[in-house]
């Protein structure tokens, strides 16, 4: 029996729409996590954007954004992908740098060509290769996933002083992961995820604990918030 504090969330606030990711130069990168996540590229310019591939996810989806001052590379919010193969060499080919071979933990840490740190794991068993976890690191992971459990649904696992989210509507992957990380809230990460919002505007958000980073403008109703701890999101109106 799951206690309160951890219970299934069925009226969630928000649906989970995909990640966005500050480069400085789009088109690579794009080249690049196209080729890491088997999805499809669309749009060009400054703001291209990662659809999945076969088989994929519909919410998998990687929007690139640029920007002129990248934020210091903390990985304070970053991806676990699973390879299809015991070695990242196609990875490696493509532009990322090897930080870390397996040893005590069994996977790869890669960086993308601008610098993002990743974790990649050796293929196992019958698993599918690909994306199969966004990670959070944060000071408090229960208290924020039990917040993030609220926003999106699902319920929250906690394994000593981690936590995961499982099992939210429209999430696209097994977990959604909070490793406590002391003083990790101050800094600002590079990866942010866009939400489809169940009301007009954000109350139920605000009133639950996040506060605004910018409220919509001319051209789009898009309002960007933080969660307690700092982590930006975006939130698009229901049908928007």
């Amino acid at each position: 029996m799951l206690s309160d504090e951890v219970r299934q969330v069925t009226h969630p606030m928000a649906q989970f729409d995909g990640l966005a990711l500050e480069v400085s130069d789009p088109e690579s990168q794009a080249a690049f996590w196209r080729l890491a996540l088997g999805g499809r590229v669309h749009g060009g310019g400054e703001e291209p954007w990662i659809a999945p591939g076969a088989g994929r996810p519909p919410r998998e989806i990687l929007r690139l954004d640029r920007v002129d001052d990248l934020a210091l590379d903390d990985a304070k919010v970053h991806v676990d992908v699973r390879l299809d193969g015991a070695e990242p060499g196609e990875l490696l080919g493509a532009g990322a740098r090897l930080v870390r071979r397996p040893g005590a933990d069994p996977w790869f840490v890669l960086a993308d060509p601008e610098g993002n740190e990743f974790c990649a794991f050796p293929a196992a068993d019958d698993r599918p290769a690909g994306m199969f976890e966004l990670v959070v690191k944060c000071a408090d992971a229960h208290g924020l996933a039990r917040w993030w459990a609220g926003v999106l649904g699902g319920r929250v696992e906690e394994e000593g002083e981690a936590a995961s989210v499982v099992g939210a509507p429209e999430f696209p992957w097994d977990f959604m992961v909070f490793d406590p990380v002391p003083g990790i809230d101050r800094f600002r990460g590079r990866v942010r995820w866009h939400l489809v919002g169940r009301d007009r505007r954000p109350d139920a958000l605000l009133e639950a604990g996040a506060t605004v980073v910018a409220e919509p403008g001319r051209h789009h109703d898009r309002w960007v918030l933080a969660d307690p701890e700092g982590n930006e999101f975006r939130v698009t109106p229901p049908g928007a």
